[in-house]
């Protein structure tokens, strides 16, 4: 069997969906980020502890999850700058998506949590100060919303800043529920409520977790990006002329922003070499893919490839 190995890279602009963020303009959005949230954090628990409100502990223990989320971001968006080594060839790209699966393992596991104390005050709700509540989480809404526009222009081309954006994100919305239980104790007494509305922001987070948890662990896992059409993909590859049969195809994220591709192609006559070229400017282009290397088998032995029937 004669076999062509041509590994050939596209390099560019392009990652899961349009380009890559600009390094700068999020490394301030981090810095910010950060900065405003430890500060809100310190203020949102002390008045938690001072006023004895379980939302707004739930929302600073919430919120404080966010400076760790924010911190490991950060950290893996400047790791996964590293060059290669020799035995990290692949480089350091996939600090993201490793990074973007603790994040949002570690907020379910503070969700749980919480939920727990707010269950056990639901029996005995302590009384509590609306009118401070109300003032501290409105502070919150600027800040939470804030840091989440500092992350809206990136948010589709890299899963670590759609983390972070849909955790600020949620806080926002949190902080918008924990004013609404402030202003109802203050005209009701209804002091149940501050549990209540802390066990509804643990819904919010899920639901707004589960999406990232899910998409972090398929990435962890080599599964195929979400965005990728690997069938049409498949079908872009059987229609190039002189290609009989497709076989080890293969896309995988090797970052948050970069993906992947392998495939054997048993090809006919037909087939030229000056093809890999346009083959590989199209896949780079239409499919977004940064890495592909493709194995060409010629020949009457090019179908008994010892791979063809391992995968398809």
């Amino acid at each position: 069997m004669a076999e062509t190995h041509s590994h050939s890279h596209a390099h560019g602009s392009h990652g899961h969906s349009h380009g890559l963020p600009a390094s700068g303009r999020l490394n301030t959005a981090f810095l910010v980020g950060i900065g405003l949230n430890v500060l809100f954090v310190v203020l949102e628990a002390g008045a938690g502890w001072w006023y004895n409100s379980l939302a707004l502990l739930t929302d600073a223990g919430h919120n404080f999850t966010d400076v760790i989320s924010l911190l490991l971001a950060f950290f893996a968006l400047k790791i996964s700058k590293r060059k290669p080594t020799g035995r990290f060839t692949y480089g350091f790209g996939k600090s993201t998506t490793l990074v973007s699966l603790l994040n949002a393992v570690l907020l379910l596991l503070a969700v749980g949590a919480i939920g727990w104390e707010a269950i056990e005050r639901l029996g005995a709700p302590p009384a509590l100060n609306g009118t401070a509540i109300s003032i501290v989480s409105g502070i919150g809404i600027f800040i939470n919303a804030g840091t989440a526009l500092l992350f809206f222009r990136d948010k589709e081309h890299d899963i670590n800043v759609k983390g972070a954006y849909l955790h600020m994100a949620a806080d926002a919305l949190v902080s918008l529920g924990v004013v609404a239980a402030g202003i109802v104790i203050f005209y009701t007494n209804w002091f149940w409520i501050d549990a209540v509305i802390s066990l509804v922001i643990m819904a919010i987070i899920v639901w707004s977790t589960w999406s990232l948890l899910m998409e972090s662990l398929h990435l962890t896992l080599d599964a195929v990006p979400q965005g990728v059409d690997l069938e049409a993909i498949r079908n872009y590859l059987k229609s190039i002329s002189g290609v009989a049969e497709i076989h080890d195809l293969h896309v995988w994220a090797m970052s948050s922003t970069e993906n992947a591709l392998t495939a054997h192609l048993v090809v006919d006559e037909q087939y030229k070499e000056d093809q890999l070229a346009q083959i590989r400017t199209h896949l780079h282009e239409e499919f977004h893919l940064n890495h592909v290397t493709l194995q060409v088998e010629r020949g009457p032995d090019g179908h008994a490839c010892a791979d063809a029937g391992a995968y398809h």
